[in-house]
């Protein structure tokens, strides 16, 4: 009688606990502290991550207390499940496998080689394109811009982790954040708990709808400038590549597209050494003389931002150095990565302005030799094509699951039915956006105006001043003096070419407008 009357009591407690627990969870849920998504992995090279699940978001559901829900079966696992569409729990092994993915348990980690691999692919892309002309109007001071870069990118990308991580009660580092959003949010708490989110994803959205702008216009250029004597003109072209694009809109998954991933990073990687061959067949002919430490007062600044823009994958560290099989390794990986794109970008934009000094486009491969330019501007706008899913994908995913999937905090009605199918306003949407990506390229077809404002506002902000900021914000007290400097000066530095940039991009922007207005 005595076992029995304990086994009883021992059940109730349980009960009891496990009721506790559920309406703590429930508290904290409310008060902002869900689980996290891996938004920002979409930076990665492999994207086979962003597959349907992530794609509808994974949404929270509040468990009802008894009470509430009659005949309903006590859960014992915790107080939430894991949803695709709002409407009803999935299966506890189901909600389990999403718990495991979302912890990381479920997903294979990466080695350091891999994670400097997906750095590179951020960091090494076809915007190194627009290198030369930056160096056209900074000279030496260029160079030193994309050494100067380098080093503040890869600071600031470390002191970025250093904000996931809190000292315990035992003394323990320990991992507490999971994104950049997470880190937004901390710093803006208690006061407006989602506020820093926000804008952090604000500027996502900004620089990947800008990016996905960019690989239109350059598509266009490309196209226009490898067969100059058709009757198309770049806004034609620009048209034509849109055309090509339109079925992003339909995109479920990005596994199709991720497959040439690999594929494209390696073509790019001998268009450049195709292009540094035929600079150096010319070395004979390089201007020396052209490279002198002046600036152009009135275009310097705009390739302040390209040559930050060009760096930018603050945005998807996080999440990269969660998925790392030894996080330990993620300092060492910085600093060998950003060390090889430092030497590599310096030299190619090096080497190509000796070649074509004052004649340098915004474009570098528009300089070379008809017979070569189409051939080697066909794979680049190949890639540009294969690239812009990735980025619209991100951009997309952001802003459904802050617009129309975020629960109750949602502003507008979800855009997925019951069956998990997007509405058909929801692909009305879509196509709207890949739209506007094409207006925008063909009102402002410049490359380099367009690259160096999106750096200048949100390449500079994600990579310079926030960074900072947060880090002093979050750890400042357990900071070196040195630490406080460098913090403190990246903030002025970055705010002022920030500013300057975006200043005289706008205006360069403005006038293109008027110019094609007036066109």
């Amino acid at each position: 009688m005595a076992t029995l009357l304990r086994s009883k009591l021992s059940n109730v407690a349980t009960s009891v606990s496990h009721k506790s627990q559920a309406k703590m969870s429930g508290m904290f849920a409310r008060m902002g502290f869900q689980a996290a998504t891996d938004e920002e992995a979409v930076g990665f090279a492999h994207c086979d991550d962003l597959d349907m699940e992530h794609r509808q978001g994974l949404q929270m559901d509040i468990l009802k207390s008894e009470s509430g829900e009659e005949g309903a079966e006590t859960p014992l696992e915790g107080d939430i499940h894991y949803q695709r569409d709002g409407t009803g729990p999935l299966p506890p092994s189901a909600s389990k496998e999403a718990c495991s993915e979302l912890s990381g348990q479920g997903k294979p980690k990466i080695t350091a080689w891999e994670a400097g691999w997906n750095v590179t692919n951020a960091i090494q892309g076809m915007f190194v394109l627009g290198l030369p002309y930056a160096i056209l109007h900074g000279g030496y001071l260029g160079l030193f811009l994309i050494i100067f870069a380098a080093v503040v990118c890869c600071y600031t990308g470390k002191i970025l982790i250093a904000c996931l991580y809190e000292e315990n009660e035992d003394g323990e580092i320990v991992r507490v954040r999971d994104s950049y959003v997470d880190i937004a949010n901390a710093c803006c708490a208690p006061r407006f708990p989602t506020l820093g989110g926000r804008i952090v994803n604000v500027a996502q959205i900004i620089e990947l709808v800008m990016t996905c702008i960019l690989y239109v216009v350059v598509s266009g250029n490309l196209m226009y400038n490898s067969f100059p004597n058709l009757p198309v003109s770049q806004k034609s072209w620009s048209i034509i590549a849109t055309a090509v694009l339109l079925p992003c809109a339909f995109l479920k998954n990005l596994k199709a597209v991720s497959k040439f991933s690999l594929l494209c990073t390696l073509a790019h990687f001998v268009i450049n050494i195709l292009v540094i061959a035929y600079c150096l067949s010319r070395a004979r002919d390089w201007a020396w003389d052209k490279v002198k430490f002046y600036i152009d007062v009135k275009k310097f600044p705009i390739s302040i931002g390209i040559i930050v823009f060009s760096y930018t994958s603050q945005i998807f560290l996080p999440s990269l150095e969660g998925n790392m099989q030894n996080p330990k390794e993620f300092h060492c990986m910085m600093n060998w990565t950003h060390i090889a794109a430092c030497i590599l970008k310096g030299l190619f934009a090096l080497v190509a302005y000796l070649t074509w000094a004052d004649e340098t486009k915004e474009v570098i491969t528009d300089n070379l030799p008809s017979t070569i330019r189409a051939v080697v501007n066909i794979f680049l706008v190949a890639k540009a094509l294969l690239s812009y899913p990735l980025p619209f994908f991100a951009a997309v995913e952001v802003l459904e699951r802050s617009l129309f999937q975020d629960g109750n905090r949602a502003f507008f009605p979800n855009c997925y039915g019951g069956d998990g199918r997007l509405k058909s306003w929801g692909l009305t949407l879509r196509c709207a956006l890949v739209v506007f990506t094409l207006l925008m390229a063909i009102y402002v077809p410049h490359f380099a105006l367009l690259m160096g404002l999106t750096g200048s506002l949100t390449g500079a902000g994600l990579c310079f001043l926030l960074p900072s900021l947060f880090h002093l914000k979050l750890l400042w007290r357990k900071l070196l003096w040195h630490h406080v400097f460098f913090d403190v000066a990246i903030f002025v530095i970055g705010g002022i070419c920030s500013v300057s940039g975006f200043i005289h991009s706008l205006e360069g922007l403005i006038e293109a407008f008027r110019t094609n207005a007036e066109d």
